[in-house]
């Protein structure tokens, strides 16, 4: 049976970098996100017909999360992975950023995983299934007032707690820390750094694919990338 994938934040970006990758290979797949424009957007040019659910909704909204994956079960039945993938940063640090910018970004990166973990586990435990998390570069170094750098170890230290947890059951956690990567992500920081190196959506999507095809009995818990040249 084709397996089930749930990708929050993947209308754009990493997210439906891949969600195209995991189509090709076979899976069926549920993309959310905020703007329902952009997820037709990407659904019509997917051309994945009902192998793709687009679901609107706020990846740090409890009742939003919830309906998701009931939308996935009613559908389909089944839930093989989940891939923890909305988030944002701010421009400037925590000095300069607006508090209700700061709590936004907290909920999101932070909280928005948390809840989609925790919806997703009895499902994930009947289907032997994985959880990867789209942590950083971010989440293993500190720069001087990162509150988006906090977020994201924040997101890390959840992965291995959620691997503690549910190990024992036969789930699997990954951490897919990448450097810079050429998505949307960047327009809220002015756009990627013009001399910086930079890797593509579809580079982190194969690192990601990587991760949900491993054996059963593997469990890739971290994986680091940055593009060649990126010292930090």
């Amino acid at each position: 049976m084709e397996p089930v994938t749930l990708i929050t934040g993947g209308s754009t970006g990493i997210g439906a970098a891949t969600a195209r990758a995991l189509l090709k290979q076979g899976h069926r797949v549920a993309v959310t996100g905020r703007n329902a424009g952009k997820l037709a957007a990407f659904a019509a040019s997917a051309g994945a017909g009902e192998r793709l659910l687009t679901i609107t909704g706020d990846a740090a909204n409890a009742n939003d999360v919830a309906a998701a994956v009931r939308r996935v079960m009613d559908t389909w039945g089944r839930l093989d992975n989940v891939i923890a993938n909305a988030g944002f940063s701010l421009p400037g640090n925590l000095e300069s950023h607006a508090p209700d910018d700061m709590r936004e970004m907290v909920l999101t990166n932070v909280l928005g995983p948390a809840l989609l973990v925790r919806e997703t586990l009895p499902h994930l435990r009947d289907s032997k299934g994985r959880i990867v998390i789209i942590g950083s570069v971010a989440g293993v170094r500190n720069t001087p007032g990162n509150l988006y750098s906090v977020t994201k170890w924040a997101a890390h230290a959840l992965a291995e707690n959620t691997r503690l947890l549910v190990g024992k059951d036969g789930v699997g956690v990954t951490v897919i820390a990448p450097g810079v990567v050429d998505t949307p992500f960047w327009d809220e920081r002015g756009g990627t750094p013009d001399a910086a190196p930079a890797m593509t959506p579809d580079q982190i999507a194969d690192t990601i694919v990587f991760a949900v095809n491993q054996p059963a009995g593997v469990d890739v818990n971290h994986i680091t990338l940055r593009p060649t040249g990126q010292l930090g």
